[in-house]
């Protein structure tokens, strides 16, 4: 089969390599399309795939929009593809209404979506907006993927073809079994300016509001317990704004915003907890990778997190705006190695159900490879293990 891979930027391919090669092994051809306007990943260009130039925009309002679906158009008037396999919502958007007369000679048109923007608690705009477009476009979907038990049972209302569940874009546990000595975790907090005594609490992801890592920063400020050192890995508008927010609090010294790292499975062998308040997510990799590397985890109470942390197992669920809340669970976790250490065992077996190989079986069978394994869309019981906290 001819298969064309479609992102909005070309970043978000770094998602795909391992989904990429699993095809071009299975003896397919794989393209891409995305906007080159920034360089492809080195994982993604080492595959050596054709690329195609998008000039799609992040912002559904954009005019560049316009311009991105006359050269979608443009590129399917010249080539043929047997599967279009969209992922983020503009791009996917602008595909499906370009594939529209394609699929009744053939093109399969599949779109993963990562995380919908109308969600439980979701602002009333994205209801109104998103929504009814999701909705109709769906018409012109032949299998809608969806990574998250919520998005799940919302997409069966939808007009699509198929529906179908993966485990998430597949993580590689292994990359996080370091096996460091105690030597070695300790000359990583040196680096990191964290003390023997101290409790690391990692966040990863962009400084933006919808990672909502203020809340974390004032629930320092309550506890006044120095021995909490706050690690942020990320960049964004925000940065300023958090860091003026520290020395407002009068937490500076416990807060330090480390910008985009490329050791972050380092970083999880020497964390204590993961702290992950944001108002959305999809199915956080980042939380995934703590689970992998035996952290427990505090997260808030949305989509994606919740299929992922059991509350009182895995770590703490609390309310995205529930500062009093976070406080509270940072305390006590931070007081109980013990329960530390049981819970971050207990989310390693849990994230076990996400790991690569799986992910790759259950893509398998979604574009109908031979050997491919059945998958119910259903979430697996998982070990417990560990008392309730």
């Amino acid at each position: 089969m001819r298969i064309l891979y479609v992102t909005t930027i070309a970043i978000t391919m770094n998602f795909f390599p391992e989904h990429i090669r699993m095809l071009q092994e299975e003896g397919h051809q794989v393209e891409l399309a995305t906007n080159l306007n920034d360089p492809l990943p080195e994982r993604v260009a080492a595959l050596n795939c054709r690329t195609h130039h998008i000039p799609f925009s992040r912002s559904p309002l954009s005019r560049d929009n316009l311009r991105a679906y006359q050269a979608f158009k443009n590129l399917l008037d010249t080539e043929r593809y047997d599967i279009v396999h969209t992922h983020t919502p503009n791009a996917s958007a602008i595909v499906r209404l370009a594939c529209r007369k394609l699929r009744k000679k053939g093109t399969r048109v599949f779109y993963t979506a990562h995380g919908f923007h109308f969600y439980t608690g979701a602002p009333m705009k994205n209801w109104l907006i998103y929504y009814p477009v999701e909705r109709f476009l769906s018409r012109w979907t032949d299998v809608l993927i969806t990574i998250s038990q919520e998005d799940l049972k919302r997409a069966k209302t939808f007009h699509a073809k198929k529906v179908a569940f993966v485990h998430g874009v597949g993580l590689d546990t292994a990359r996080f079994d370091l096996q460091w000595t105690a030597e070695e975790k300790w000359a990583k907090r040196q680096e990191l300016g964290v003390g023997a005594d101290d409790v690391m609490l990692l966040s990863v992801g962009e400084l933006r509001q919808l990672k909502n890592h203020e809340i974390v920063i004032r629930a320092l400020a309550k506890l006044k317990n120095p021995r909490l050192r706050y690690v942020i890995c990320g960049e964004g508008p925000l940065r300023e704004h958090l860091s003026e927010l520290a020395r407002e609090l009068d937490v500076a010294d416990q807060v330090s915003l480390l910008g985009i790292r490329r050791d972050i499975a380092q970083l999880n062998q020497v964390a204590d907890m993961l702290l992950m308040p944001s108002f959305r997510e999809g199915l956080p990799v980042a939380l995934m990778e703590a689970m992998a590397a035996r952290n427990p985890v505090i997260c808030s109470a949305v989509r994606g997190s919740v299929d992922l942390i059991v509350d009182g197992q895995g770590g703490a669920v609390c309310p995205a705006t529930g500062m009093d809340d976070f406080a509270k669970a940072i305390a006590k976790l931070a007081a109980d190695k013990l329960a530390r250490e049981r819970m971050g065992e207990y989310n390693r077996a849990r994230v076990e159900a996400f790991q690569v190989d799986r992910v790759l079986d259950e893509l398998r069978e979604i574009y109908g490879l031979n050997g491919a394994r059945g998958e119910s869309g259903e979430e697996e019981a998982v070990p417990v293990g560990a008392a309730t906290w």
